[in-house]
């Protein structure tokens, strides 16, 4: 973030890539900026297309520029990427033009990420369908980001009652075992304590789950706890990770409050693990957060919605959330504390 000398804190700035114009990330991104204490919180930088922008009032007084012309902003910024015809920017009819604006929302404001013209980058709902119809191959953002930044990443739902951190994002679950290493859940459970230090103002404590049922009883219902995931909890506690586990899953989730006390996040090893619980538990607030980058990201944790789109009936508050986390890992997160491991070449 950039600071004068001897001047008070400015607020950070927060990229914001639209998302599909056709879905509802155009309206509740409105709806988000226009509340006081989101304004007050952070200066905003939204990324999409001009025509959806101007239908909403809010992005008016909006200073204007485009991705080439955008330098370190002052005030409020719209970032004219597109310009779509009408017939692909209406609510609720996803096009595949749409599909690859809403991709060039993102990797503009990934170029804005790059050059440090933002402090925090925070991603509107896209389609990973209508992406892949585009032609583009889509896995998700966070894959996008740990790509174009050639580091190690780690998905983190955080909630109001339970951070949830995943060692594995869109796979399928057939290809579970080969994906999981002793080096890479190390480097996972090292990444993921020294991103929540600033956060919770020491070292975390680290519930790591096992893969298996039951955390595997022993090696009787699989080898990976055996054989991968308590040696790197090992390793990684060595390395001065406080890190707990391999633990059953359905008996941690059973208690979340207690979860929520004993623990400051847990590292579950697949995304349905992980994801139920979080959204079961609050799905309004719970922030979907990249950690890793070299600014923080944040995403509300819901997709384009496309039968709510243009109802005025969605909900802003999950972009509300978003956005306030942004700035706030932003201001716990200085430049030099932010950079991530380079992707390891992983195997067992």
């Amino acid at each position: 973030m950039t600071r004068g000398a001897g001047s008070a804190p400015q607020r950070p700035v927060v990229g914001i890539s639209l998302g599909d114009v056709s879905g509802i990330g155009p309206e509740v991104t409105a709806a988000a900026l226009a509340r006081p204490a989101v304004r007050r919180a952070l200066v905003p930088v939204v990324f999409g297309d001009g025509p959806t922008l101007e239908r909403f009032p809010q992005f008016r007084d909006y200073q204007r520029a485009s991705p080439e012309e955008l330098g370190r902003v002052h005030g409020p910024t719209a970032v004219e990427v597109t310009r779509l015809a009408a017939k692909d920017r209406v609510p609720g009819k996803p096009s595949r033009v749409g599909g690859r604006a809403q991709y060039a929302y993102v990797t503009a404001a990934i170029d804005a990420m790059r050059a440090r013209h933002v402090d925090a980058l925070c991603t509107a709902p896209v389609s990973k369908e209508q992406i892949s119809r585009a032609g583009i191959p889509f896995m998700g953002h966070t894959e996008v980001l740990a790509e174009s930044f050639g580091v190690e990443v780690l998905m983190m739902m955080d909630g109001p009652r339970m951070r949830i951190a995943l060692a594995t994002n869109h796979v399928p679950v057939a290809s579970l075992s080969s994906r999981l290493t002793v080096e890479g859940l190390t480097e996972q459970l090292q990444l993921l304590s020294r991103s929540l230090a600033p956060v919770v103002g020491r070292r975390p404590r680290i519930a790591v789950l096992g893969l298996n049922p039951h955390a595997g009883e022993g090696g009787l219902l699989g080898r990976e706890e055996v054989e991968v995931i308590g040696p790197a909890i090992q390793r990684a506690r060595r390395a001065k990770v406080d890190a707990h586990g391999p633990l059953a899953a359905d008996g941690l989730f059973a208690q979340p409050e207690r979860v929520g006390a004993e623990y400051d996040v847990v590292l579950a090893m697949y995304h349905d693990q992980g994801l139920i619980p979080a959204k079961a538990l609050d799905f309004e607030r719970t922030v979907n957060v990249t950690l890793g980058l070299p600014v923080p990201r944040t995403s509300p944790d819901h997709g384009t919605a496309y039968a709510l789109a243009g109802t005025g009936k969605a909900s802003c508050v999950p972009m509300v959330e978003a956005l306030l986390k942004a700035a706030a890992l932003a201001a716990v997160s200085p430049p030099g504390a932010r950079r991530g491991p380079r992707r390891p070449a992983r195997g067992r």
